[in-house]
């Protein structure tokens, strides 16, 4: 059995790799505002991709990172974003699917909303990372399956509209307060998804990480980047890491924290 899972999990890592490619199509598209359909070529040559060129991770490798048809190098965010696509898929499947049975019917349902989410976040995390801006043509579909999911799994649909009242509700204020200068609001949109995805209260752990991981960063930027406090820094990417982690391990981060301060 556990050669079973093993050999599953490979198949899992390799659709994720995959889809990873896939979403490399997608983010480029975008920034080019291109229809995503039709054939892949190089960014730089333009030139179209044979098969052999299309391998997710082993084409970069075996090609040097450089393409064949132009000899220019290939961005690292094409392995990258292949890699991560691959590991959460894993994550994902091991994390025991909200503790629903293996290989139900629900259970599959659940992981493949779960693999869709994952990939919208990515292709965010890749966009508002390199333009400082959340698509919304990736966002408010994301947005919309989620809360039909929620309906539809007749679970407590108060948990997940306070989570997005506490979200939303939070960084719209602060986009209010500040008329926009302190945070887009592209980042109040994203948290409508992370309140209907996470709930109460992991809504709050992924808030927690991604402040948390944001401050370190920033003052990382600003010694050793020459960054200011005025200076513009994408705050999406940090919301997305905190959400996969209070996806992934919300009630485990929930329980150290709180024997961290009863013992």
């Amino acid at each position: 059995m556990p050669v079973l899972f093993l050999i599953f999990r490979i198949f899992v890592f390799l659709l994720g790799l995959c889809v990873g490619s896939f979403l490399n199509c997608v983010i480029y598209r975008l920034e080019q505002k291109k229809k995503i359909t039709g054939r892949s070529y190089c960014p730089k040559c333009k030139k179209q991709l044979k098969w052999q060129d299309l391998f997710p991770v082993f084409s970069f490798l075996f090609l040097g990172g450089k393409c064949r048809y132009c000899n220019r190098k290939i961005s690292l965010q094409y392995p990258l974003v292949e890699v991560a696509a691959g590991i959460l898929f894993v994550l994902i499947l091991s994390s025991g699917d909200v503790g629903l049975p293996a290989g139900s019917p629900t259970s599959f349902l659940n992981s493949a909303f779960l693999f869709y989410i994952a990939s919208a976040l990515i292709i965010i995390f890749v966009y508002d990372l390199k333009h400082y801006l959340i698509p919304d043509k990736v966002l408010f579909p994301a947005i919309g399956i989620t809360a039909i999911y929620r309906i539809l799994d007749f679970g407590n649909l108060m948990n997940y509209f306070w989570a997005v009242i506490i979200g939303a509700g939070f960084f719209l204020a602060i986009f209010l307060i500040s008329k926009g200068r302190w945070m887009g609001f592209g980042d109040v949109k994203l948290a409508v998804l992370m309140g209907l995805l996470l709930g109460a209260p992991n809504i709050l752990v992924a808030l927690f990480i991604a402040f948390f991981f944001g401050a370190i960063i920033g003052l990382i930027l600003i010694i050793f980047k020459g960054k200011n406090l005025k200076s513009e820094i994408p705050f999406g990417p940090f919301l997305i890491v905190g959400t996969f982690l209070a996806m992934l391990w919300g009630e485990q981060i929930i329980n150290w924290y709180t024997n961290l301060f009863l013992f």
